[in-house]
């Protein structure tokens, strides 16, 4: 007996897949769409192995044997203690944090070329651990806007950041299972319509041969009785015209 098909989505933290689930819902009703959160760090390799069909990623990752397609970037924030002085400020460049110490933890899922700030001494294992240390005065950390927001605390604020580098959100998946449930999760989150093109299944090859024999005896009725689509009378066309005398 064969298993009900699934579909399987895996996606990182910060990463909302609520408004494309809603749209698979309405146009894939039998097929489930099965949600299913992982760390940054194992996102690839639950790819890799079938644990998931499709994942919602945060660039880079290793992309060897995988297909990505990138959909949006994000903003930048630093977050602080609310009562930290870069907190009375609107927004942030790199060169501000300069003099503070700047937390990095090893999931940081930005590519920057200089880190900011100045260095601690050792690497948080997590993002949601470099906030804890925010929270206890360690330091600052930079991280996508939806992380901070992820990781909220009444205690901790944010500020986005004019120069930081953004993170790129990408819709991943292995190469070589490009399947139909694919193609369509893919025209999801693209904002294919149901009536695109590749949003619709095609006219199949019974119908479309039923609509030709139609389609040309109607051409012929019209041109039998002399009607067309075009307003031309009868008699246009007919001999040549006639000279005055």
């Amino acid at each position: 007996m064969h298993a009900a098909p699934s579909f399987r989505l895996a996606y990182v933290p910060g990463v909302t897949p609520d408004k494309w689930a809603r749209t698979w819902a309405e146009r894939v009703p039998d097929v489930p769409l099965e949600l299913i959160a992982v760390s940054a760090a194992q996102v690839a390799t639950v790819l890799r192995d079938g644990t998931a069909d499709a994942g919602l990623v945060r660039l880079p990752i290793d992309r060897t044997g995988l297909s990505a397609i990138p959909l949006y970037a994000e903003t930048s924030v630093v977050v602080v203690p609310k009562d930290h002085e870069v907190a009375a400020v609107d927004e942030v460049t790199v060169g501000n944090l300069a003099d503070y110490l700047a937390l990095h933890p090893l999931d940081d899922c930005l590519e920057w070329e200089s880190l900011p700030g100045l260095p601690a001494n050792d690497r948080p294992a997590t993002t949601a651990d470099a906030v804890e240390l925010v929270a206890a005065g360690v330091g600052l950390l930079v991280v996508p806007q939806s992380l901070a927001r992820l990781y909220h605390r009444k205690d901790l604020t944010y500020r986005p950041m004019t120069d930081a580098p953004q993170s790129r959100v990408a819709l991943s998946w292995l190469e070589e299972q490009t399947t139909d449930l694919m193609e369509e999760f893919i025209g999801i989150v693209r904002g294919r319509t149901v009536n695109s093109t590749r949003g619709r299944p095609p006219t199949p090859p019974a119908a479309q041969a039923k609509q030709k024999p139609n389609e040309s005896g109607n051409a012929r009725k019209k041109s039998a009785t002399g009607k067309s689509g075009s307003g031309v009378s009868k008699g246009a066309g007919r001999g040549k015209p006639r000279r005055r005398a």
